[in-house]
């Protein structure tokens, strides 16, 4: 494949496929200048000396002070803050108002309730196509015993355990070799059940010709046609960035038109939205089938309970 025919945002989905955590790195210059932006290119170099890296766009505005700055912090999140991790994600002439934080080495910003940190200083930065390769020295770390926050295939994800069975094993089998209280253990089932589910009905998903991000926006714009583009983020669970390559993957699509406060269903997308919305219906008849429709209601009304 010729560089002219490289499909860029087909690879960039493709390095979607590949799960990782959500951080964000802050610094701070010599002139009290900060910065912070959400990244999840972190990842460890070395052990000895401690060498870690991660990468900026070589045309972010931000660049300029994670150049100057002595320090910077990588503060990896917890389940609990996509809020913060959108935040950081877009451009804004203060990122840290009303963000509650203190300052470490080289007076870089360190975020509350993470559930790590390094404290780095800058060591080298290198030259890596449309990126600077950021490479830190650690001088300092915490972690917690938070979950992370994790990114996968164009949205936000949780970490879950995953027991790895022989394929011909039953549930029964799968917890004579377990140990006994995971059997009521609700944490435990809820995850089992939730990638047991997922396994199933993702590549029937994606049988109909989307992402999962791309899907995910369709089905919530035909529920809520009026959802303003500052709360689709929320909705969809997703970075900022992949709403965007979402939405305009959508738009080459036909499915949606993009105006300047929300997105309207075309009629190709009103059907297409009809048809995935079919596909989670028959799925869910098809998981519940061996239950009544008072035990699926209440099912139904205990989630919806555990999440207020």
């Amino acid at each position: 494949m010729s560089d002219s025919n490289f499909d860029t945002k087909s690879f960039r989905n493709a390095l979607g496929s590949f799960a990782t955590g959500v951080t964000v790195i802050t610094a701070q210059d010599t002139n009290g200048a900060l910065a912070g932006v959400t990244a999840n290119s972190f990842n460890s170099v070395s052990l000895d000396p401690p060498l870690i890296l991660w990468s900026i766009a070589k045309q972010s505005s931000s660049f300029t002070i994670f150049e100057q700055a002595s320090h910077f912090a990588v503060n990896i999140l917890a389940a609990d803050q996509i809020d913060l991790s959108n935040n950081f994600a877009k451009p804004s002439d203060n990122k840290f108002a009303d963000i509650p934080h203190t300052f470490g080495l080289g007076q870089a910003p360190l975020l509350e309730n993470c559930t790590a940190q390094f404290e780095c200083e800058n060591h080298q930065i290198l030259d890596g196509g449309d990126h600077w390769i950021m490479l830190g020295k650690v001088m300092s770390f915490n972690t917690s015993n938070k979950a992370p926050l994790l990114y996968a295939q164009g949205s936000y994800a949780g970490a879950v355990p995953f027991p790895a069975p022989k394929k011909d094993m039953n549930a029964a089998d799968i917890f004579s070799h377990q140990p006994k209280k995971l059997e009521s253990n609700l944490f435990y089932l809820m995850t089992q059940v939730v990638r047991k589910y997922q396994q199933s009905y993702q590549p029937i998903q994606e049988s109909m010709g989307l992402s999962v991000s791309e899907a995910r926006i369709l089905m919530i714009i035909a529920e809520a046609p009026s959802l303003p583009l500052v709360q689709l983020e929320g909705a969809v669970a997703m970075p900022a960035i992949d709403v965007n390559n979402a939405i305009e993957g959508l738009v080459d699509k036909g499915f949606i038109r993009q105006l300047e406060d929300f997105i309207k269903l075309t009629e190709k997308g009103a059907k297409k939205a009809d048809q995935l919305w079919s596909l989670a219906q028959q799925q869910q008849e098809k998981v519940f089938q061996d239950f009544s429709q008072d035990q699926v209601a209440s099912f139904n009304q205990s989630l919806i309970k555990l999440l207020t």
